[in-house]
């Protein structure tokens, strides 16, 4: 899509719906998806009366979870953590996990942290979700993780295929499989009775059902 526009400006323009790519296109989609942020906020604080202790999201190019983190950045006691995909496992290579094991390079016109090669040359991403299969993460991603503000982890397709299976079966809800990343992050951590969580479910996986029960052979 850049290489087209770049080629093509009298007749064609840029649209994304990540927060990867040249300024302001990360800041306009952020924007956008703040709405999240903002209606999360407002929810928690009708329902419990008080301000979540942590709040969970998958990242891939990363706008849901930018969305989300943007009501919560100036709240130092409210923890963000960012989840990315583990794929296979970090130690296969076969990852979509640019935060937890990539480098600092140019993509798309920003600078982020992406999965290289040793000669520097964008790797493929590996994910069972389509979309966090990105080499790449938002340059404010980077710069959040880099001043401490975000912390990001990495769950793998497994763990996320248990949590897509589990929050289905005990909630009735069906998260897109990206989301279902969140959920197994949540699931593996250990809490304390007062902590308050929430997760950003950023989609539904009606979409994903089918290529879950393929992979599970209808186990989930």
């Amino acid at each position: 899509a850049l290489r087209d526009w770049v080629t093509n400006v009298e007749t064609t323009h840029y649209v994304i719906g990540s927060v990867v790519g040249p300024d302001p296109f990360p800041r306009m989609v952020r924007d956008f998806q703040s709405v999240i942020g903002r209606e999360s906020r407002a929810q928690v604080m009708e329902r419990a009366g008080r301000l979540p202790s942590h709040v969970v999201a998958c990242v891939g190019g990363g706008s849901n979870a930018l969305g989300i983190f943007t009501a919560f950045l100036a709240e130092p006691d409210v923890a963000l953590v960012g989840v990315e995909a583990a794929g296979e496992g970090l130690e296969t290579g076969r990852h979509a996990a640019s935060l937890g094991a990539g480098r600092p390079g140019v993509l798309h016109g920003s600078l982020s942290y992406l999965l290289q090669d040793a000669d520097g040359q964008v790797r493929p991403a590996h994910s069972v979700s389509a979309g966090l299969d990105y080499p790449g993460v938002g340059p404010e991603h980077a710069y959040l993780r880099d001043v401490g503000r975000v912390s990001y982890d990495a769950v793998t397709d497994r763990a996320a295929l248990e949590a897509f299976a589990a929050l289905a079966r005990l909630e009735g809800l069906v998260p897109a499989l990206e989301s279902a990343h969140a959920v197994a992050w949540v699931l593996a951590a250990r809490w304390r009775v007062s902590d308050l969580v929430l997760i950003n479910l950023s989609g539904r996986g009606d979409k994903d059902v089918a290529h879950v029960s393929q992979l599970t052979e209808g186990d989930a």
